[in-house]
């Protein structure tokens, strides 16, 4: 489980370098693992409803390590504190393991990059 001070030291560690504002709406993308695709799907219709963006399947590699695990990557454009990203993670924790499905593996944070 990631932990509040692993979420601390990650905004204090973007902060720190100072190339983007953590504090501002941020791309955020989660990720969920199961050997089982048609699961992961229906996980990711869910999530969809409560307005996440199914960005797709991420397939195993034959050369991995675990030939098996898939990957669910969804996405949402929001502005986290460490307080709602830790809430949130604590609601997907429990939703991967409502759905049966083999982990919420956490997320990753990006700038918002918009074309017009």
């Amino acid at each position: 489980m990631i932990t509040r001070e692993q979420l601390e030291e990650m905004f204090s560690s973007i902060r720190a370098k100072g190339r983007w504002s953590i504090d501002a709406e941020c791309c955020w993308d989660y990720f969920f693992t199961d050997s089982d695709r048609d699961k992961l799907v229906r996980a990711g219709e869910l999530l969809e409803q409560e307005g996440f963006e199914l960005v797709g399947l991420l397939e195993p590699n034959p050369d991995d390590d675990d030939p098996t695990t898939v990957f669910l990557q969804l996405r949402r454009v929001q502005r986290h504190t460490v307080d709602t990203l830790l809430g949130l993670n604590t609601r997907l924790y429990a939703f991967a393991d409502a759905q049966g499905l083999a982990s919420y593996d956490g997320m990753d944070v990006s700038p918002v990059t918009r074309t017009v």
